[in-house]
């Protein structure tokens, strides 16, 4: 039985997104499809993050399942989604859990992280990065880390500009608001 890997799906797993996560990561690592898999989320997250309909549908518990299981469905094949993917994210709408599936994305991309020997920083800009800066970001931090690091890319436009990193227990605060805060706050003094 191939060992590599177990350790990744250590403690921490214990939410419900959590669970769902480890069981898809699990089947995906028996079946040698964590790429694939990953792929596939990768497409489901952006597309979440490029339309408000799907996020309002993954989010809202006014759609009944049999709604939310045709626009799965349909989602299927545009997305190009792997099948173990598809079944899966099926099997969230079945279970009314769709709501799960961005902190499901997240653990995956943690787990397979774990799993390649990675460490994984969450990056939240006010706007999408290009991959020049992701890559240019990637380099910074794996030579803080000492390792490879997996970026997880996370867009909020309420931090107005800048960037916040977190890797490991460490967060680096560069955003405007940010620095907006402590100058407000050091004129009051």
């Amino acid at each position: 039985m191939e060992n590599s890997g177990d350790h990744s799906l250590s403690a921490g797993q214990a939410s419900l997104a959590g669970r769902y996560a480890t069981a898809l990561f699990s089947l995906a690592r028996d079946e040698k499809q964590i790429e694939s898999v990953s792929d596939s989320l990768e497409s489901l997250s952006q597309a979440l993050a490029e339309s408000a309909d799907l996020k309002r549908l993954v989010s809202s518990p006014l759609v009944t399942r049999a709604e939310a299981g045709r626009v799965v469905a349909a989602l299927v094949p545009t997305l190009q989604l792997d099948p173990l993917t598809a079944k899966f994210v099926g099997v969230l709408t079945h279970n009314g859990r769709l709501r799960e599936l961005p902190k499901v994305i997240a653990a995956i991309r943690r787990l397979a992280a774990a799993h390649r020997g990675e460490t994984t920083a969450q990056v939240t800009s006010a706007y999408a990065l290009d991959d020049d800066q992701v890559a240019a970001l990637r380099a910074q931090l794996k030579a803080r880390a000492g390792r490879d690091v997996a970026i997880e890319r996370i867009v909020d436009p309420s931090i107005l500009g800048g960037i916040i990193v977190r890797l490991g227990s460490q967060m680096i605060d560069a955003s405007i608001r940010t620095r907006l805060n402590t100058l407000a706050q050091a004129m009051k003094g």
